[in-house]
């Protein structure tokens, strides 16, 4: 069962996130961000992962710490989920168009972290949220899930719409990285025999 259940408490947020990488795409995503849980919704239902996100955080402050703190436990639970990745096809890319926007997204499910982030976004903020803040949740979900993960805004005008591609294309590169490979099912996807 690729399941997992991460607790993460600070002192500016309370996270707790649990996940099953082989679900139908539902959802109960709770961060005290409309935006955010709008993105995050956008992940499970694209990525087929079902996910459960609920976050009490500073958001009197600003939104920094409960998205980049997402990020890192929906990174762990990732990680946590996918045991030693056998059987998975590890790679996973998608070019997704959404109105005006078109984004491109590749993955590396490598054990190795990095992040390549070319996603202009044409206002600083989606009504009240931060769209910087975009970029900090994938580079906190890229270092804790272990992830190579390069993403490209190739064009678009309106922000909503590139920050919601660039989830969705990240969701559809995941869940073809996750899917089980049917000629290598017993497999760990590296010549190192493992990742």
């Amino acid at each position: 069962m690729r399941q997992a259940s991460i607790a993460r408490k600070t002192a500016e947020t309370d996270i707790s996130v649990s996940i099953d990488l082989d679900g139908s795409g539902s959802y109960d995503n709770q961060t005290g961000v409309g935006f955010f849980d709008h993105m995050l919704d956008q992940l499970a239902r694209h990525a087929l992962i079902d996910m459960k996100v609920h976050c009490a955080g500073d958001t009197h402050i600003d939104d920094h710490h409960t998205v980049e703190d997402v990020g890192i436990a929906l990174g762990q639970a990732l990680a946590q989920a996918m045991g030693d990745k056998r059987g998975i096809r590890r790679y996973g890319s998608c070019l997704l168009p959404m109105d005006d926007a078109l984004v491109r997204a590749a993955l590396d499910l490598s054990g190795r972290p990095f992040l390549a982030w070319d996603v202009p976004m044409t206002a600083p903020a989606i009504k009240t949220f931060d769209t910087e803040l975009v970029r900090e949740f994938f580079q906190a979900f890229s270092t804790h899930g272990g992830i190579t993960l390069h993403v490209d805004g190739l064009r678009g005008i309106n922000s909503h719409h590139i920050a919601e591609a660039a989830f969705k294309a990240v969701a559809r590169a995941l869940r073809d990285a996750l899917d089980t490979d049917p000629r290598k099912a017993d497999a760990i996807p590296s010549t190192k025999g493992m990742l």
